[in-house]
């Protein structure tokens, strides 16, 4: 059976004007921006709605921006309790004489996890990191080993690390679309310790850095996660930016320089706010249609979607959208609650076909048997039961 859907649905189409936590991911294709970036992935943090995909699953050079793991290995330490923010570890002279960007730490001297972390993060310094790898690693290719065991259990398929900083090295690749996994799991892992990422600053030896970050400094909402640059990599950044009740995350790599980086990356987030709004359909256990019940305890049944369902859109497609309910009724006995009963497919111009299964609101018992006969014979004479 398939029917337009009811007026419980359209009194909660017209909720949607109001905007709204998914749960459902769609892919939006025909409203996808051109970018300059070389790889470039844009998503909804909520709904991980995908707004723009190049190449996002191609293995790249991701420089520093790998300094986002060595960062995640660290907060999962201090969030489980084997390290505190307190504790010290040594610089070694490795440490000490990489070049690259730095923090400037010195070998011999002892530096607390708190100000390596802004080391890594503010001024991405590849000592700092160093220091972080070998003190929790034992050495830097232990640490490296660790993180990409890490990135497999994260469900980052196609990361692989060959040192903790992002220095050039064949072994050292990742995807965007990886990056943005990374950048969702720090996010929502760790929101105790991701504000570092939003300092514009840090002095440590009397030397200050700024964040190098651009869109820190454009009132956009952003408020991390980190820059990378190596002349094979490019210009690139692992960013996210919150605006109201929506967050989206963004990973670009292999642009031109540092103008174009701080330029695109901006134009992009403005786009994918301006375009884009998260609109609520359905709560959870709200019911969507109503089914008829064939030979059961109760005449009818509701069809509910287990989880809120929350959309990410075109902002004009709410008035193009159409939703239609499908199942097969009238539905047979016993209903389990929460047994699946149904699809509700919702679509509009431009974006992927949505269907979202329906389950039982609650269980129905089969009637007796004198019952089922007198619900039969109704059925056959007047079409209900």
């Amino acid at each position: 059976m398939q029917n337009k859907i009811n007026s419980n649905f359209r009194s909660s189409l017209k909720s949607i004007l109001f905007g709204g936590a998914c749960l459902f991911a769609i892919t939006q294709s025909a409203h996808a921006i051109e970018t300059s970036a070389r790889e470039a992935y844009l998503i909804d943090y909520t709904t991980k709605t995908v707004l723009i995909n190049k190449d996002a699953e191609v293995s790249m050079p991701p420089a520093s921006m790998s300094k986002i793991m060595t960062a995640y290995m660290v907060f999962e330490r201090l969030k489980d309790g084997r390290l505190s923010l307190d504790d010290k570890l040594p610089v070694s002279e490795k440490a000490w004489r990489k070049g690259g960007s730095k923090m400037f730490v010195e070998v011999g001297k002892e530096v607390s996890i708190h100000d390596l972390l802004r080391g890594i993060i503010v001024q991405s310094g590849n000592d700092a990191c160093i220091v972080v790898a070998e003190g929790l690693g034992g050495s830097e290719e232990n640490f490296a080993l660790e993180m990409t065991a890490k990135a497999r259990e994260l469900g980052m398929e196609n990361s692989t690390f060959a040192n903790a900083t992002g220095w050039p090295d064949p072994g050292q690749r990742m995807t965007a679309k990886d990056l943005a996994i990374l950048a969702d799991r720090i996010i929502t892992d760790f929101p105790e310790f991701y504000d570092v990422y939003s300092e514009k600053s840090f002095t440590w030896s009397g030397i200050s850095q700024g964040n190098r970050n651009p869109l820190l400094y454009k009132n956009l909402g952003a408020d991390g996660l980190k820059t990378g640059h190596t002349e094979e990599a490019g210009y690139g950044l692992t960013a996210s930016a919150k605006q109201g009740d929506r967050r989206i995350i963004m990973v670009l790599n292999g642009m031109g320089s540092a103008k174009e980086r701080a330029e695109e990356s901006a134009r992009l987030v403005s786009w994918a706010f301006r375009e884009f709004d998260n609109f609520e359909l359905f709560k959870a256990g709200e019911t969507v249609d109503t089914a008829d019940v064939w030979l059961g305890t109760e005449k009818t049944i509701d069809l509910v979607p287990e989880d809120d369902l929350l959309l990410t859109l075109p902002r004009n497609a709410k008035n193009k959208m159409t939703a239609t309910v499908n199942y097969v009724g009238p539905i047979q006995t016993p209903i389990e609650k929460g047994e699946r009963l149904g699809t509700l497919t919702i679509a509009a111009p431009d974006i992927d076909t949505v269907e979202v299964p329906l389950v039982a609101a609650n269980s129905v018992e089969r009637e007796g048997g004198f019952s089922r006969i007198v619900s039969a014979l109704n059925y056959l004479i007047f079409g209900k039961s």
